[in-house]
């Protein structure tokens, strides 16, 4: 992995690479370079790097994105990355999509309003999760420390430059227009936005309480916050796992998600999922994915903090953690639940003299195995 000169060459087999090539690339994939033997035929790029990808740079903060665009093999989800500025605004907007979201550091003041006037105004900090269903208003502010997040939608297309904004509404919707709609004198729209603001520099906001208006409506019913990393995490021999879905965030009734920490030597079991593709992000550590696409088609990826993975409804695959560092990293799915079977577990609960005929091995070795998942081995 950290050979400082890979070469395409294993054992006797291959040549010396070509003179044009990018080292420091080929030193982060050594999977693509020389790929292991049991990779074979042809499976879609299943990888991509927020760093490769073009970066919106805003007064008071930027943002990037991977879509189909970029990888088009994710057709389901699609996710963008954003940083603010202490008091910036990601500026109020809706979608026709919904939004997923994960802090991943810092803090922001989030606020939403529904279709019956209902509201919603909540901090949220490192590890916290929101959710906004398509079409429901809502606006992200930067508290003192600033905020960087990861924001997931359920539509592989999305694009964060394409969302309803309300400064861009205005600004191209007649003036006479907005003053009947709301009594407003042509003097007092004078300084309206002509243009989108999108980001925009703001002050950090006052403390919470005096932060929130109260609706005659009431308040949203279902929270839009959710604190993942707050969960009590499943614990195995290799690592933990925090599942988070409409089980225990009943507002995300589009997305469910797992935080994945798997220790240094550690490895997510083989498994695939049975009902929908998974989009995954990678927050640290480094990792290699080997999928099985079937009809002998298998291919491998390596993952570094900030790369994109995407595996496709039902190919099986394993996510190994290569480095010296625990490897952290989230699986997303455009489904109200996280589901996806333990090939261990499916093996250990079938007639065992059926697996022990089919591989060619002792039922005694079959038996041995645990008849319950072990999501990290």
């Amino acid at each position: 992995m950290a050979n400082s000169d890979p070469q395409p060459r294993r054992g006797d087999q291959g040549s010396a690479p070509f003179a044009g090539r990018n080292v420091e690339v080929e030193r982060q994939n050594p999977d693509l370079l020389v790929p292991p033997t049991t990779d074979s035929r042809l499976v879609p790029n299943l990888k991509f790097s927020f760093s490769q990808a073009h970066t919106r740079v805003e007064k008071g903060g930027w943002t990037r994105e991977v879509t189909t665009r970029d990888l088009p093999i994710a057709s389901q989800m699609a996710g963008v990355q954003f940083g603010l500025e202490p008091g910036a605004y990601r500026e109020i907007h809706w979608h026709q999509q919904s939004e997923w979201a994960y802090m991943l550091s810092g803090s922001c003041r989030i606020s939403a309003v529904d279709h019956e006037g209902r509201n919603f105004t909540e901090d949220v900090k490192e590890g916290d999760l929101w959710f906004f269903p398509q079409g429901v208003p809502h606006n992200i502010q930067a508290l003192a420390d600033g905020a960087q997040f990861l924001l997931v939608f359920n539509d592989g297309a999305f694009s964060e430059n394409n969302t309803f904004l309300l400064s861009d509404f205005f600004a191209h919707t007649p003036r006479h227009i907005l003053a009947k709609n709301f009594g407003w004198t042509m003097e007092q729209m004078e300084n309206l936005p002509e243009r989108e603001k999108y980001i925009f520099q703001g002050d950090v906001p006052p403390p919470l309480q005096q932060d929130r208006v109260i609706s005659p409506t009431g308040d949203i019913p279902r929270s839009f916050k959710h604190r993942m990393t707050a969960q009590t995490p499943q614990r195995f021999r290799g690592g933990t796992v925090r599942i988070t879905d409409s089980t225990n965030f009943a507002a995300s009734v589009t997305t469910a998600a797992a935080l994945v920490e798997v220790e240094p030597g550690g490895m997510r079991e083989l498994h695939w999922h049975p009902t929908t593709d998974e989009w995954q992000y990678y927050i640290s550590g480094t990792g290699r994915m080997g999928v099985f696409a079937a009809q002998a088609a298998a291919r491998t990826f390596d993952f570094q903090a900030g790369d994109v993975g995407y595996v496709p409804f039902a190919y099986g695959h394993y996510i190994e953690n290569t480095g010296d560092e625990p490897l952290v990293f989230l699986e997303m799915f455009r489904h109200p639940r996280f589901e996806d079977i333990s090939v261990m577990q499916w093996m250990a609960n079938t007639p065992h003299e059926i697996i022990a005929d089919t591989i060619n091995v002792s039922k005694s070795i079959v038996d041995g195995l645990p008849n319950s998942k072990q999501t990290v081995v």
